[in-house]
């Protein structure tokens, strides 16, 4: 019985110190997001979505079949250390990859099937923010862009 204690105690004691110990890092970079896996940080693709007019559509398009930033996580989560940008204007959508580059279309007519994907958003201290995919995302190429602007983070689901 005063084994079972003294272990329970012992198990209390130390707990609480292995939570303080693994603090989120800070992202290195301002207004750029970073994948996080564990405790280290993946900078994310960042690059500028061309805009193409289409009939009734909208493509954006962004060259290379494939980003550099991968995360084997369902369910992605990116720290973001917000200085321009508005966590709250951040839209994910899922890229179609066509002859060898990225694109997402957007329709104005009809009911689009390319809607931004749910992600929820939480504060962790002076301007940083942790922000996750709030559904399964399948395998495959994604963005996250400022909504209203052409800037885009791109990362792989594989």
């Amino acid at each position: 019985m005063l084994r079972r204690t003294f272990l329970g105690i012992s198990a209390a004691v130390v707990t609480p110190g292995l939570v303080h110990a693994q603090k989120t890092p800070r992202p290195p970079k301002q207004d750029v997001l970073y994948l996080l896996h564990a405790t280290n940080l993946v900078e994310t693709e960042v690059s500028e979505a061309k805009e193409e007019k289409r009939k009734d559509d909208t493509a954006f398009i962004v060259e290379g079949a494939s980003s550099p930033a991968r995360t084997p996580l369902a369910e992605p989560i990116f720290l973001l250390d917000a200085r321009k940008i508005r966590p709250d204007d951040l839209q994910l959508f899922r890229l179609e990859v066509k002859n060898g580059r990225r694109e997402t279309v957007l329709t104005k007519k009809r009911k689009s099937s390319n809607r931004p994907l749910h992600m929820s958003m939480k504060r962790l201290g002076d301007g940083v923010y942790r922000i996750e995919a709030a559904e399964f995302l399948a395998n495959g190429q994604y963005a996250i862009t400022p909504e209203g602007s052409n800037q885009v983070f791109l990362f792989e689901v594989y």
